[in-house]
């Protein structure tokens, strides 16, 4: 199986380095990741500027590639044209790995994540794709290689089943404290679709202006849903989640087509 291995968090953060690890005996990875942090980027790409793409040897077992862009420019050109030049002309990966992200991508940041949109991406260009992300908690006790570890059996139990080309797998590791912290119990859960409920801090400038400084964990929500991602999550479950990149809301066509084609 060839692997491409991505993330938003950039390609010298410890979440790609412990997810690498982790990976290992799957089948050939391939690091193409963003050169610096691109969180909450979404889907953003790059059309004004060049992507600059450099050689990174990110530990003695990781050798990557660097790009100058955002995480949906890194599979853009990972597929479009990287790949190939690495690979040969007729070889595509199998599947996309986008992660791990420090912090979770639950409820509404699903739309604000690069880590999601990475994956959402390589779908699109029918690449199964698999994010992982890592809700954290007290951030002097990450410990990101057993959380890797567990992502790992997560997706070991989708590549059990067969995988449709333009798939999206959402997987959350709930906060991983201990080496040695048990595998938790898995939940295919919906996301939750209430807006998230972070406020603004408004503050002063020295010069006197007034700004606003954005507060909270990501996770505050104006309302939890029962039995949603954001609720398994920090129920500590591994929350699992199907995701599709058609925002066509199909259950308003007919309604759409009886409104205004029938004039």
């Amino acid at each position: 199986m060839r692997i491409l291995l991505t993330n938003d968090d950039g390609i010298h953060a410890p979440g790609i380095a412990a997810m690498h690890k982790a990976l290992q005996g799957l089948g050939e990875i391939t690091t193409i990741a963003p050169l610096t942090v691109q969180s909450a980027t979404g889907h953003g790409i790059t059309f004004e500027d060049p992507l600059t793409v450099d050689t990174v040897q990110v530990n003695p077992d990781l050798l990557g590639y660097a790009v100058d862009g955002r995480p949906a420019d890194c599979v853009k050109v990972a597929m479009r044209s990287l790949w190939a030049s690495l690979h040969g002309p007729d070889s595509r990966p199998d599947l996309v790995v986008s992660g791990m992200n420090s912090g979770a991508n639950v409820g509404i940041n699903v739309i604000y994540s690069g880590t999601v949109a990475a994956a959402i991406e390589a779908a699109f260009l029918g690449i199964p794709a698999i994010a992982v992300s890592l809700h954290i908690g007290d951030r002097n006790r990450i410990f990101y290689d057993r959380a890797a570890e567990i992502g790992r059996v997560v997706i070991d139990r989708v590549l059990e089943h067969s995988i449709d080309p333009h798939s999206v797998i959402n997987v959350n590791v709930p906060r991983t404290e201990s080496a040695d912290a048990p595998m938790p119990p898995v939940r295919v859960v919906e996301m939750n679709t209430a807006a998230g409920g972070s406020t603004y801090e408004r503050r002063t400038s020295p010069a006197g202006r007034p700004y606003y400084w954005a507060c909270g964990s990501g996770l505050e929500f104006d309302h939890m849903a029962k039995g949603s991602d954001v609720e398994a999550l920090l129920d500590r479950s591994v929350t699992v989640t199907p995701l599709s990149y058609d925002l066509t809301d199909h259950a308003r066509m007919n309604s759409w087509r009886e409104r205004l084609e029938s004039r």
